[in-house]
């Protein structure tokens, strides 16, 4: 996976983790039992976390050097 995907994939992840969230509110003010929904909110967070570490990984990999010194080619800023 490429550093891009995994972006987009945490991105994804991270709405999809605030919707959880809302969810759980939702359900605590109905008085329903939220356990199995907070189990998985911490499944959520916890891939987040894995993805992060997966990118931050790949950051350091992909870094670029000018020739002969420790200086970092940075380029284009990526938005």
């Amino acid at each position: 996976m490429d550093i891009d995907a995994i972006r987009r994939d945490i991105e994804y992840r991270r709405m999809q983790i605030g919707r959880q969230r809302r969810d759980i509110l939702q359900l605590q003010r109905l008085g329903i039992a939220s356990a199995s929904a907070e189990a998985l909110l911490e499944r959520m967070l916890a891939k987040v976390d894995e993805l992060c570490a997966e990118r931050d990984r790949l950051k350091v990999e992909n870094k670029r050097f000018y020739p002969g010194t420790s200086k970092e080619i940075r380029g284009a800023k990526r938005r």
